[in-house]
């Protein structure tokens, strides 16, 4: 099993809204951390990385280590996976500049199948998955809205919490951050997409509409709760059991996001790929194989493939 060294460099690999806020947080607490950006490259390199927080100070990284290849980062002792999970086909070439012997993998995608995919191609030993529950949108190159939220759930893609477990939860508690370790990693992607799968998806299916006009139309409200339903069923066969009462407890903490936008949501308005298989495909394939009746998530999944073939009207 890979460790972690008490100050480890880190690379964030996919830096949009969840890879800076993290990355950020981490920087911003006297970590070693080196981005890899693309598009907004040249803007950090001149202006820096902000995170807008309601109800908090901005943070303002004025000096940020942000290069143009993992090849500029170089071997790194942790790395963030943040990457949208439709360009998961480009880790095969981003990653391997960055493993040294004892290189941790975590990943913040969403979704099912991205331990999967790691493991595969870099060892089961060196990786890692994270669940971050948080309102967050890039509304400019290196500026990050934080609207709310943002516990992040940490935990080992094979096995019990290890010592590098707890090692990268204290470094996230050092930057202010609400850390959960985890023993049943899967478990928990299950109760992310108790949410993501309705919200997410009758966000676009629905023709555009915030977390708000769901919670304030019955109709939607009763789809919504069908489908969490549906995913709670599929966990459950699985052998991840997650309570009713967790219905309610999603609808509780999506009250205060107000208008809320997710991100699957603008990318479908931007004309962006959005990430329907790994939230909405393996969770369907997964309750298909275990023979369970889901027609809800069925009928979204297969809509959602249509839908975000091409970008919506103006």
């Amino acid at each position: 099993m890979t460790s972690l060294p008490l100050r480890p460099r880190i690379a964030v690999v996919g830096s949009g809204a969840i890879g800076c806020y993290y990355g950020g947080k981490l920087a911003a607490a006297g970590h070693d951390v080196h981005f890899l950006m693309r598009s907004d490259l040249e803007a950090v390199r001149e202006h820096g990385l902000t995170l807008h927080s309601v109800g908090a100070p901005a943070v303002h990284l004025p000096s940020v280590q942000a290069h143009g290849s993992t090849a500029d980062i170089g071997p790194s002792d942790l790395v963030i996976i943040a990457v949208k999970t439709t360009s998961n086909n480009v880790l095969e070439t981003l990653i391997p500049p960055l493993l040294h012997e004892n290189t941790v993998l975590i990943t913040l995608q969403n979704g099912m199948g991205n331990e999967d995919l790691l493991a595969c191609h870099f060892g089961a030993e060196r990786v890692m998955g994270a669940l971050c529950f948080v309102c967050l949108n890039r509304v400019a190159p290196g500026v990050i809205e934080h609207y709310g939220h943002g516990t992040i759930s940490i935990g080992e893609y094979r096995g019990q919490p290890q010592a590098r477990t707890h090692a990268f939860a204290a470094a996230l508690r050092e930057a202010g951050l609400e850390v959960a370790v985890v023993d049943n990693l899967i478990g928990e992607r299950w109760r992310k997409l108790v949410w993501n799968i309705p919200f997410n998806g009758v966000c676009i299916a629905a023709g555009g509409v915030t977390t708000a006009d769901i919670l304030a139309d019955e109709g939607l409200t009763h789809l919504v709760r069908q489908l969490m339903r549906e995913t709670i069923s599929i966990a459950a066969a699985g052998g991840h059991a997650i309570p009713d009462s967790y219905i309610d407890f999603q609808f509780q903490r999506t009250h205060p996001m107000g208008a809320y936008k997710p991100s699957s949501l603008l990318d479908w308005w931007a004309g962006r790929p959005v990430e329907v298989e790994a939230i909405w495909g393996e969770p369907y394939r997964i309750g298909r194989s275990l023979g369970l009746d889901i027609g809800r998530l069925e009928t979204l999944y297969f809509l959602l493939k249509k839908l975000t073939v091409e970008k919506p009207a103006s």
